[in-house]
């Protein structure tokens, strides 16, 4: 019996890490090579843009799907797929010799990022039993905060040695190894009673989120009032309520929004997004504050922003120790809380300091929300059924994409607002900006220290060692809502 038939949770990780880490990967060393693209295709840096604007809007029409995907036609055959279709997409992009040929090719690459991360997902939670659901929440670490973190280091290297093909290209490898190494150890999986298609459902989520990601995307630099983002606002926050109320009434929805009825995976989520908005922020800026304000070069930004990582790192290995004896409650309140401090501090005295000073203010930040992601990642799934875990699943990743957006955008217009037409330019102006930008992510930071500690211990029991916790089925939600 080889170590796969023994330890099949082990072939799952290794699967994910790498599918995930070259998707992840991907999104950060993009925005780096913008300029080179802009540049070698002759357009303006908005248009460029849309390198990133129609990736995002592909995920968002594929993350809610993705579960009842997975649910269907098996777990194993939806992720492999997603993966194929990824890599196969990291080639195109490579080889495009214009933009419009780059955009329609990274829409296709977005198809393949928004299954892989929920199918994933569900398949690493079913494969590792509740009592050992922080192990799996220190696997997923590795991707979703290494990958940031790494993405601007790698990515300026790459365009400055190589070209920014390569920030594409660098993807297949990695890619035909976690396509090969899946076929062979993984194992099917499907749910009986994925039911129909949601049709309705699937129109709706993806017309709302994708035009909602849109405006959120590109509002901060269109301008709020501009007709264009208005107009896909208004469309995309109309869709999402049809959706909602669509999603409610229908026997088999594509997402299953009633499994936010019970309170431990409604607050999870909660405490999630603030922490997703407040820290993506907080990596948004920093490169940004390096570059524009200080002078510094894309590399030196990078190495500056990196230590965030290690801090996670090291601080996982402490959180997944605590988990079991602590609970989640005290943990995700005291990795927000100090995430908001850690942050207030850079805003007020990080901004002027030595580089090495802000290495270490973010090493302090990566120790902090390794907290919040270890525990809410190990949590959140507690009282989930087996069969529902898949919908969870996208449930959960569609909450992260919004609210990164919704904090992204939230600190990129408070920036343009305080500047003005004349964009970052160093001086004291510059600096109060950001300031203040820095201080609102840590506010959101601060605002999901209360949905962390609405978190009740014992409903993460299944959890913890030795605990015992009940799972949650599609009709007890239901049952819940009324």
């Amino acid at each position: 019996m080889s170590w796969v038939q023994r330890r099949p949770e082990y072939a799952v990780a290794i699967v994910f890490v790498s599918s995930m880490f070259m998707n992840i990967l991907d999104t950060t060393v993009v925005n780096v090579a913008l300029p080179a693209m802009a540049h070698q295709f002759g357009v303006r840096a908005t248009d460029a843009e849309w390198v990133v604007t129609g990736y995002l809007m592909s995920l968002a029409v594929w993350i809610p799907a993705s579960g009842w995907l997975g649910d269907r036609f098996g777990t194993k055959r939806t992720l492999l797929a997603s993966i194929a279709l990824f890599t196969l997409a990291s080639v195109l992009c490579g080889l495009a010799s214009n933009l419009t040929f780059l955009v329609l090719a990274r829409i296709l690459q977005g198809v393949g990022g928004g299954l892989m991360s929920p199918v994933g997902t569900a398949m690493l939670f079913r494969a590792f039993p509740p009592e050992r659901r922080a192990n799996a929440a220190r696997v997923l670490i590795i991707p979703t905060v290494v990958a940031p973190a790494l993405g601007p280091v790698l990515g300026g290297f790459l365009v400055d040695t190589l070209s920014w093909h390569w920030v594409f290209l660098v993807n297949v490898p990695i890619g035909l190894a976690a396509l090969a190494f899946g076929a062979w150890s993984l194992k099917e999986h499907r749910e009986p009673s994925a039911g129909r298609f949601d049709l309705a459902g699937f129109l709706l989520a993806g017309v709302g989120l994708s035009l909602l990601l849109y405006a959120l995307s590109t509002g901060p630099v269109l301008g709020w009032g501009t007709p264009t983002v208005v107009g896909s606002a208004g469309v995309g926050a109309l869709a999402a309520v049809a959706f909602v109320w669509n999603e409610l009434r229908v026997r088999t929805p594509m997402l299953k929004l009633r499994l936010l009825a019970d309170r431990h995976f409604r607050n999870t989520n909660i405490a999630a997004a603030f922490g997703s908005a407040s820290f993506m922020g907080l990596l948004f800026l920093m490169p940004i504050f390096l570059q524009s304000a200080r002078g510094e070069s894309a590399f030196s930004s990078g190495l500056t922003t990196f230590p965030e990582a290690l801090g996670v790192l090291v601080s996982s290995q402490l959180v997944g120790k605590l988990y079991p004896r602590v609970g989640p409650r005290r943990l995700i309140a005291f990795g927000l809380a100090s995430v908001s401090v850690v942050t207030v501090v850079i805003a007020l005295v990080g901004l002027t300091a030595d580089l090495w000073v802000l290495r270490g203010l973010m090493f302090a930040a990566g120790a902090s929300i390794a907290f919040l992601f270890i525990s809410q990642q190990a949590a959140t799934f507690a009282r989930v059924s087996s069969a529902d875990t898949g919908q969870a699943s996208a449930i959960f990743n569609t909450q992260r994409q919004v609210a990164s957006m919704l904090g992204v955008a939230l600190l990129a217009t408070l920036l343009s607002v305080r500047l003005g037409a004349g964009g970052v330019q160093p001086g004291p102006q510059a600096i109060e900006a950001f300031r203040l930008a820095f201080l609102v992510s840590a506010l959101l930071a601060l605002g999901g220290v209360g949905a962390g500690l609405a978190i009740r211990d014992e409903d993460a029991a299944s959890t913890m060692r030795g605990g015992r916790g009940r799972a949650i089925s599609s009709e007890a939600a239901q049952a819940a809502m009324h």
